[in-house]
């Protein structure tokens, strides 16, 4: 009976209470592979387009930068100023850093200069200079004249730095003292500012000038007695980077010595800013990328620009590559009776000048990239023809063996395995010294090597394995 009447009463309990309501399951933002998902970009849209803007604020209120400039790449430019105007002061605008180039100056041509001027006094100094830098010089004065002068002066500074350079990268937010301090006061500073960076590894150490002397990780102070002086715990100034230094070259620095910040300093020596592994990071990643877009005769394109642009800049060195093409074909006009007399070398020939093609691309590519790093001066230019030759030779007998043989019992005739097999070595060789040899000639006479040696090492190759194997096969006809 009691189990029966606790029975009754948990029936009773569970048909008095209300029924529960099923919560709607939140949006995927992410896809599987880390990019944004498909129906969340439809979601937006939607709501873009309808003029919610509590919707897309609920929708966005939680997207990091790096996120949002996804977001705003994938609407079209109706949708982008449409989607800051609904956001309005709920819009982060960080997001402008993490988008290309072209995006950027669109967007920010839709809002007003007094607007921006708020904008930038609320972002770290280095991500303000790069957006005060894509607004035209008119536009540009007018925004700094609404800044605070003491803002204004050290943005002014940045933006005289040139584009590249890596006073264009750094902050002017960093915590300096002087080196007769006691640990105990620069821990009682630090407690007591309120205007510090809002993340920092370490603390610099000037003299009354100002001149950089060195630095002092945050751990090394933490664990400092108290009455210790700073100068006798800072450490060195191994990495002063100068602020008209190319911004990739301190990268590399960043890179070869695992770097989270360093001083940037002028002319002088006196400490003008800070540059951490963050903005590197983005010179690296922006680099290689735009060092595949030379290669590949695409220039500084990007996705978001027009197409009447992208044919423009596709169009003048795709008409290179064909006057190359041109002088390739004219080698094998100088051929046509011989290969009228053996079909089997018009056969053949395009594989001669592929496998050197691509030879020659492998060694040209790892030879850009050396010149590009500054690789190439630790391991010696000479060093590295004399490998990369090495390197074609052996590929070349290697390859000769396996096409001669192809060749002979494909045609049935062991002269033609023997043709192809000795032009496959000299056009090997002839790759290898291509792939090393023109970028170290364009790059000494001030030319970039990424952008033009595609077309001179495919050029070489075709002639060279179109010579190469007509020439023989002309000398064993006769």
């Amino acid at each position: 009976m009691e189990q029966q009447a606790t029975k009754t009463d948990e029936t009773e309990a569970h048909a008095g209470a209300p029924e529960s309501v099923a919560m709607p399951e939140p949006m995927t933002i992410h896809d599987e592979e880390g990019g944004l998902d498909r129906d969340f970009v439809a979601t937006v849209r939607d709501a873009v387009d309808a003029e919610n803007g509590t919707a897309l604020r609920d929708l966005v209120e939680d997207l990091h930068e790096a996120d949002l400039g996804d977001l705003l790449q994938a609407l079209t430019p109706e949708q982008r100023d449409g989607f800051v105007r609904l956001l309005g002061r709920d819009f982060d605008w960080l997001a402008l850093t993490e988008v290309d180039e072209s995006v950027r100056e669109k967007i920010l041509a839709s809002i007003p200069n007094e607007t921006i001027a708020q904008v930038v006094r609320e972002l770290e100094p280095d991500d303000a200079v790069e957006i005060i830098a894509n607004l035209d010089e008119e536009d540009r004065e007018e925004v700094l004249a609404g800044i605070p002068i003491a803002e204004r002066i050290a943005f002014e500074r940045s933006l005289d730095y040139p584009e590249n350079s890596a006073g264009r990268r750094m902050t002017t937010k960093f915590i300096a003292v002087p080196p007769f301090w006691t640990v105990g006061q620069a821990t009682d500073f630090l407690r007591g500012n309120s205007r510090l960076p809002e993340e920092f590894t370490e603390i610099y150490v000037v003299d009354p000038r100002f001149c950089f002397l060195g630095t002092v990780p945050l751990n090394r102070l933490l664990r400092a007695g108290a009455e210790e002086r700073i100068e006798d715990i800072k450490g060195e100034v191994d990495y002063a980077i100068h602020a008209t230094d190319d911004q990739e070259d301190a990268a590399r620095l960043f890179e070869r010595y695992n770097l989270l910040s360093a001083g940037i300093v002028d002319e002088n020596n006196r400490l003008v800013g800070v540059i951490t592994v963050d903005d590197m990071v983005d010179v690296i990643e922006a680099a290689a990328e735009q060092e595949m877009r030379r290669l590949a005769g695409v220039g500084d394109e990007e996705l978001s620009d027009s197409v009447v642009y992208s044919v423009r800049s596709r169009f003048w060195w795709l008409l290179v590559n064909l006057f190359t093409a041109i002088l390739a074909s004219s080698v094998i006009g100088l051929f046509d009776n011989v290969i009228q007399q053996m079909v089997a070398l018009a056969v053949l020939m395009p594989i001669v000048a592929s496998m050197g093609g691509n030879a020659g691309t492998q060694t040209m590519t790892l030879a850009v990239r050396a010149l590009s790093t500054r690789d190439i001066k630790a391991i010696r230019p000479g060093r590295f023809v004399r490998r990369e030759v090495t390197v074609g030779l052996i590929n070349g007998v290697l390859f000769a063996i396996l096409m001669g043989a192809i060749a002979g019992l494909w045609f049935g005739r062991l002269e033609v395995g023997l043709l192809i097999a000795s032009a496959m070595i000299v056009n090997m060789i002839a790759a290898a010294l291509a792939g090393i040899l023109i970028p170290l000639a364009l790059f000494s006479v001030g030319a970039d090597p990424a952008i033009a040696s595609t077309v001179f090492v495919t050029t070489v190759t075709d002639c060279v394995g179109f010579f190469a194997f007509l020439g023989l096969a002309t000398l064993w006809i006769h």
